[in-house]
Formats: structure tokens, sequence, C-alpha cells
């Protein structure tokens, strides 16, 4: 995916420094993927109901990088722990995370899009 990106940023004129992310459940596993593996792989991403990709790993320093995730508390796929888990990790490599609670499962619910938009009007100002 990170190739990808570089390609489509060349074929495109697209701002490398400047991709954000935006994926829910396995979308946002693969977001939270190129985070794991790469440093200054995107500029930020919003991970909905996102699962931690990979355990046992050093993390690419993230300084600089700002995500959102929206979790729900009684996910049945996605643990509130695994939430908190991937927060504490990407706050480990210096991302700047905010972790959204939704009491529902693992639906895409309004809320969570709102709540998210408003993180990327005040992050990415």
């Amino acid at each position: 995916m990170n190739d990808f990106l570089d390609e489509i940023a060349e074929k495109y004129s697209i701002d490398r420094d400047n991709v954000i992310a935006v994926g829910y459940s396995n979308g946002a596993n693969i977001a939270a993927s190129l985070l794991f593996h790469y440093q200054n792989a995107l500029k930020g991403a919003i991970l909905h109901h996102p699962m931690v990709p990979r355990r046992g790993i050093d993390l690419p320093d993230l300084t600089g990088t700002s995500v959102f995730i929206a979790a729900g508390t009684n996910d049945p796929i996605c643990s509130p722990q695994e939430s908190e888990e991937l927060k504490s990790l990407l706050e480990k490599a210096s991302a700047d995370v905010e972790l959204h609670w939704e009491k529902r499962g693992h639906q895409l619910t309004r809320e969570e899009v709102e709540a998210a938009a408003n993180w990327y009007h005040k992050s990415f100002k």
C-alpha cells in the first residue's frame, strides 16, 4: 500500500506528505498497518473500529502524525482493550491520538463520523 501511495502521488502530483487515510474495520487496519511499518507514510488517519495490526514490532517515529480512533464499548470484533492498546502503541511512537467512544458495537455510526469530522477540522486547519 505504501508503494501504491508513492506511485499515485507521483502520477497525480499529490503531496505525499499530506495524505490522511480514512478507514473502517479492515480499511482502518490497513491504514494502521501503514503507521506501524512506515515512517511518514501518512500525515494522519481516521480509524473506525481498527485492531492492533501487529504486535511485537518497533513502530517508526510518528512525531507529527495525528490519529483519530473511533471505537464501540460493545464491539464484539474489536474489544475496548484492543482499542486502548492501539492508542497506547501509537502514543508510545509519539503520535497524537484521540480515542472516541460510542456505546455501540462494530457498526459505523453517524455520531462517530461527525466526531471524526470535528477532529479533522481541529487537527488539520
